[in-house]
């Protein structure tokens, strides 16, 4: 690795593998799932110590991440066969959280669709166990096809009355509807909002299991997972927000531009031109650099279903976001890290700036209060405090 990436790499505050950003990325995603249990630190270690030796193997990442994945489950399953439902429940969900970490770096992906699969259903079956927050697997319906979700269901708070608001949630470039549970959706269930996980097209079982690819009409699925909340007798179908992740950082806005019923967005990182980030990673590439990224670049090509990077180069001409974030009109929220590797502050700060919502805020994390990272990878819980805040004021009853 070049000095310039090693100084970069450094830069994100825990490095469990100091020589590559990736892996180290992956960790925390698999780390920072622990306020929710989704990880316990002693079992992630446990990979970590295996992989040592095997830094830069991919194929080693899965191994190692599936086979603590097995041995959780297992653990899982036999509290179960003994009664033990709610401990059964805290092993099938870190299990599933290790299925879909590891399998994140796999290509072709098809290598990995077996384990993929029992991290869903491991996901499903903890669902079942659990009674807080109560979680129901629902299929949205979409273009003669069905979107697979997860409703986490608000949590009843004294002196508050149903129905309830929402957020729908999508995915980023490569995280799934259990990864992202993890990522503090009880607590927003706990403060009385609910919240539809959503797989698009391009995203976790979508595109695994039912040949759905990503497109940039974001607003097509936006309105579909809007008006199947809009449905749901204990669903508030006047504060319904729409909120993403990474790359979600276009789907998001996206869908708030173009479905004017959405009563808020959280874009929680930014973008701004895709195609454009997209073009000096591959030059980058080409000059023999290693841009920062979250998984391997023909992760790209898989989810546009294009077997070359010229055919997805012209996919990604339709992301961008000049000329539809002006059309946002509801309260608007950008959380971005000040030191994000992957989308520069300055690309947030443009597409802010751009935004037509007269109600808007833009949260950029320092390297002091931490959340300094991509999405806050390296803080979390700090993160997603201050998005569950601010969707509790644009949702209080006195608006």
């Amino acid at each position: 690795m070049a000095q310039t990436e090693v100084k970069q790499s450094q830069e994100l505050s825990f490095m469990y593998f100091p020589e590559d950003y990736r892996w180290s990325h992956g960790v925390l995603i698999g780390l920072n799932a622990a306020p929710w249990g989704g990880t316990e630190i002693g079992e992630v270690n446990r990979i970590g110590l295996r992989l040592r030796a095997h830094v830069g193997d991919d194929t080693a990442w899965f191994r190692e991440w599936a086979r603590e994945a097995g041995t959780v489950e297992q653990a899982g399953r036999a509290h179960l066969a003994a009664g033990r439902g709610a401990t059964a429940a805290s092993y099938l969900l870190r299990a599933a959280n290790y299925y879909h970490v590891g399998e994140r770096f796999l290509q072709p992906k098809s290598d990995g669709l077996a384990a993929y699969r029992r991290g869903v259903e491991c996901f499903r079956d903890a669902a079942r166990l659990m009674r807080r927050p109560k979680i129901e697997h629902v299929e949205i319906p979409y273009e003669g096809a069905t979107l697979p979700a997860v409703l986490v269901h608000a949590d009843p708070v004294p002196g508050r009355s149903a129905p309830a608001p929402a957020m729908v949630f999508f995915d980023g470039f490569d995280i799934t509807k259990e990864i992202q549970y993890f990522k503090g959706v009880p607590d927003l269930a706990a403060r009385g909002i609910a919240c539809l996980i959503v797989d698009g097209p391009g995203n976790g079982e979508s595109v695994r299991f039912r040949n759905l690819y990503l497109h940039h009409e974001t607003e097509r699925y936006g309105t579909a997972a809007y008006e199947y909340l809009a449905r749901r007798p204990e669903i508030d179908s006047k504060r319904i927000g729409v909120m993403a992740i990474s790359l979600g950082g276009y789907y998001a806005p996206r869908a708030a531009a173009f479905e004017p019923r959405f009563a808020c967005c959280i874009a929680w990182g930014a973008q701004w031109d895709y195609w454009a980030i997209w073009k000096g990673r591959f030059d980058k590439l080409d000059s023999g650099g290693l841009p920062s990224l979250s998984v391997p670049w023909k992760h790209l090509l898989w989810i546009f279903n294009v077997a070359t990077r010229e055919e997805a180069m012209k996919k990604l001409e339709g992301f961008r976001l000049d000329g539809v974030v002006q059309k946002i009109q509801c309260p608007f929220l950008l959380v971005h890290g000040a030191g994000d590797e992957q989308i520069p502050l300055a690309l947030a700060q443009q597409c802010f700036d751009a935004v037509g919502s007269k109600q808007k805020t833009f949260k950029v994390f320092t390297r002091e209060e931490g959340g300094y990272h991509h999405c806050q990878i390296d803080n979390v819980s700090i993160g997603v405090a201050y998005m569950w805040d601010w969707v509790e004021s644009v949702f209080a009853p006195s608006r």
